[in-house]
């Protein structure tokens, strides 16, 4: 699957990490049915590829994503209206599910604007890093919408509900530097180290133990959806069960008796 899946979207595999790379720079990498699809797709299968074990996601030129392309001729429903709905339903939702579920770390390179549902899959990434030029924006109540691509969902969840609230009913360009003040993105980088800070970030966590897929599996579940700590604290002891009889388990053990760094494998 390395290289070119679809004319606006790259895959390359090195190292442990996979960088999958939007590629539309003279749209600011707008979302088109067949990137949304191929982007799915491109999930699957490196979450089935056992080199694979760290996915790191950024776009091509001087944007990462400005979100759902409105000229995208799969939109067009009965009547000559856009469908947004069947495009949320069969495209956008089955692929924030798969990056929210998927047991090995996504992290998103930002390297410029992100807007709309563009953001959405921003949020959806384990770790975001951003240039210094990177900005971002909710968009959607600009053209007469809600949020979708999870941006209810995850945004108050990082940032908290006012400041939630403030980005969708405001729309206004959040700096990355304010971004990383309220806690949407991990680091900010120079716009030049930006894709070797994430790519050697993306290659430390590729070369760490299985344990990193099953706390993301952990941390998410017990965010998201555990209704209390009882429930929470029975979840953490499932994951530890699983962790604690991986091969990488033993092998961190050894590596500790024995002083010396472990060699994970990331398998079970």
């Amino acid at each position: 699957m390395d290289g070119t899946i679809t004319a606006e979207l790259r895959v390359g595999i090195e190292n442990g990490v996979a960088t999958i790379t939007f590629d539309r720079p003279a749209q600011y990498n707008a979302l088109t049915a067949t990137m949304l699809e191929a982007l799915t797709k491109a999930f699957v299968d490196v979450e089935r590829n056992k080199e694979v074990r760290a996915i790191l996601l950024t776009g091509e030129g001087k944007g990462f994503c400005s979100g759902q392309s409105l000229d995208d001729p799969a939109l067009a429903g009965d009547g000559g209206k856009l469908d947004i709905m069947r495009t949320v339903e069969a495209r956008y939702n089955p692929l924030l599910r798969k990056m929210l579920s998927i047991e090995k770390p996504v992290l998103a390179a930002i390297n410029g604007p992100v807007a709309g549902a563009g953001m959405g899959i921003a949020l959806a990434c384990d770790l975001r890093l951003a240039a210094e030029t990177a900005s971002f924006s909710t968009a959607f109540v600009r053209v007469g919408l809600v949020p979708d691509s999870g941006l209810s969902y995850l945004l108050p969840r990082l940032i908290g509900y006012g400041r939630a609230m403030e980005a969708i009913l405001l729309s206004e360009k959040i700096t990355a530097q304010r971004a990383y003040e309220i806690g949407l993105v991990n680091r900010v980088c120079a716009p030049e180290n930006l894709l070797s800070e994430s790519t050697a970030l993306a290659e430390t966590l590729a070369h760490g133990p299985r344990a990193l897929g099953l706390a993301k599996r952990e941390l998410a579940y017990n965010t998201f959806v555990a209704r209390s700590a009882d429930e929470a604290l029975n979840y953490e002891a499932q994951m530890q069960a699983i962790a604690g009889d991986s091969a990488d388990f033993a092998e961190g053990l050894a590596a500790f008796r024995e002083k010396r760094p472990p060699a994970f494998s990331g398998q079970v």
